[in-house]
């Protein structure tokens, strides 16, 4: 009996603490400000090159009104939004001019990037003026950049993301593939450049899908609401070559808002 009351007692004594603590905790957890802001960093993908309406007051970084991060906060209304994507960024470009608004208070981060890391533009131009032996060489060089360079680069870029705002939930984005093979093209990229540019395309999204897992950040595929919107499919969300040239190759208007917006706002 003796026995039986010191078990209890002292299980009681336990199970008191274990309240008492686990209420401190919710208290000073509760004390805690939320963390509520959205900051967009990336490239051209994220700033909305290709959608028009571009901020004058954003220069040369192109960023659209009619970008993902823009429609995502104007539907969404974060307590504070930072848009400091960029046209023509590298990892070293967000690494030394995007990430000041970046804090405690920052709850939810969105980046595109890599592309340009791995050569996207002068791969499109060898590709699109030198023909397909050029082309092919172009993109097998790429894919080595993305194997062996690309991953150290995108691990120096989130953990600079994770230290400067650590209650963050970030969203990296992928590319779309470009082109709707056995499509509706005539004219333009041989087949097998074409399919060439798309496996690249998947590549750098595999490289990069892994890199944001063991980030704990969550990694947005974009293929599926580009499915059927690619060029050559008759209903592209992406610009082919056009002038200016700087839009080639990335997603129109309907591109980011039917293509990326509810890929993000799913992961967001």
């Amino acid at each position: 009996m003796r026995l039986s009351r010191y078990a209890a007692l002292t299980s009681a004594f336990f199970v008191t603490t274990a309240l008492a603590l686990t209420g401190a905790s919710a208290a000073a957890s509760a004390q805690l400000p939320a963390a509520t802001g959205y900051v967009a960093l990336g490239d051209s993908y994220s700033s909305g090159v290709g959608a028009g309406s571009y901020d004058s007051a954003s220069g040369s970084c192109k960023r659209s009104t009619k970008s993902y991060p823009a429609l995502w906060a104007a539907a969404h209304s974060p307590s504070s939004f930072r848009f400091t994507a960029c046209s023509g960024a590298r990892t070293s470009d967000v690494l030394s001019s995007q990430l000041t608004p970046l804090n405690s208070s920052t709850g939810l981060v969105s980046i595109s990037i890599g592309g340009n890391d791995a050569g996207f533009a002068d791969t499109m131009t060898t590709c699109a003026l030198q023909g397909e032996s050029a082309c092919l060489a172009r993109v097998a060089q790429a894919r080595t950049f993305i194997d062996s360079t690309l991953p150290g680069r995108l691990d120096g870029v989130y953990d600079a993301i994770s230290r400067k705002a650590p209650a963050a939930h970030v969203v990296v984005l992928g590319y779309p593939r470009f082109y709707k093979l056995s499509g509706s093209c005539i004219a333009g990229l041989s087949e097998k450049s074409r399919a060439a540019i798309n496996a690249a395309a998947d590549h750098i999204n595999g490289v990069t899908a892994k890199r944001a897992a063991d980030h704990g950040f969550t990694f947005a595929d974009v293929n599926a609401t580009f499915s059927g919107h690619e060029l050559c499919s008759g209903s592209a969300w992406l610009h082919s070559v056009t002038f200016p040239v700087l839009e080639s190759y990335h997603p129109t208007a309907a591109g980011q808002s039917g293509g990326y917006l509810p890929v993000f706002a799913s992961a967001a």
